[in-house]
């Protein structure tokens, strides 16, 4: 079982930039692929960011390629979303995700999910 407790969300002007984090509970943390996924209203939660349990690969969504990037610390077991240049179409709930196996954008197939935290990006 992983708990997943996401913070850093807020109000930000378009162009700026905000850090999310997320904190894992558990001695397992390092075996878990973690992932970003966000939910705007009336709208799917689509996948934003995967990274794997080992650090050797990411995978970001193109909609916000170049703009946003994942980051991992298994030591801390913590997992962070950093992102830049933010538009309005990026507002949303940000999720942090947890899987077994190798990040997929797919949402079904993430075992654990946090809460959420608001991002507002005004223009």
């Amino acid at each position: 079982q992983v708990q997943l407790v996401e913070s850093g969300g807020g109000l930000v002007q378009a162009g700026g930039s905000l850090r999310l984090s997320c904190a894992a509970s558990g001695h397992t943390f390092s075996t878990y692929s973690m992932g970003w996924f966000r939910q705007a209203p009336g709208k799917e939660r689509e996948f934003v960011a995967g990274i794997s349990r080992s650090l050797s690969s990411t995978n970001i969504a193109d909609s916000v390629k170049g703009r946003f990037t994942i980051s991992r610390d298994n030591a801390k077991n913590t997992v962070a979303l950093q992102m830049n240049n933010l538009k309005p179409e990026d507002t949303a709930v940000y999720y942090c995700a947890a899987a077994p196996s190798v990040p997929s954008v797919v949402a079904g197939t993430w075992a654990f999910w946090g809460q959420g935290t608001q991002v507002t990006v005004s223009s």
